[in-house]
C-alpha cells in the first residue's frame, strides 16, 4: 500500500502518513486544532470521526472567517 498523501494549506506542505486512523487523530498527530481546521479526503469534506487510511488523499485548510 502506498502512505496517504497529506496536503497542508498556509503554508502549503505535502507529508506522507503510513497507517489507518481518524481524522482527529491526524490532527492531534499535526498539532491542529479541528475547529480551525476543514479537512477533505478524495475531494470530500468529511467529519472529525471519520476514518482516514492508506491510499487516500487528505486536504487540511484552515478555516477563514471574515466578513463585515
Amino acid at each position: 500500500m502506498n502512505p496517504m498523501k497529506v496536503l497542508l494549506r498556509n503554508p502549503r506542505r505535502e507529508l506522507e502518513v503510513s497507517g489507518h486512523r481518524r481524522v482527529n487523530s491526524l490532527l492531534d498527530e499535526l498539532a491542529l486544532n479541528r475547529e480551525s481546521h476543514l479537512v477533505i479526503r478524495n475531494g470530500t469534506l468529511v467529519p472529525g470521526d471519520a476514518d482516514i487510511a492508506d491510499d487516500d488523499t487528505v486536504e487540511i485548510r484552515p478555516v477563514i472567517s471574515g466578513g463585515s
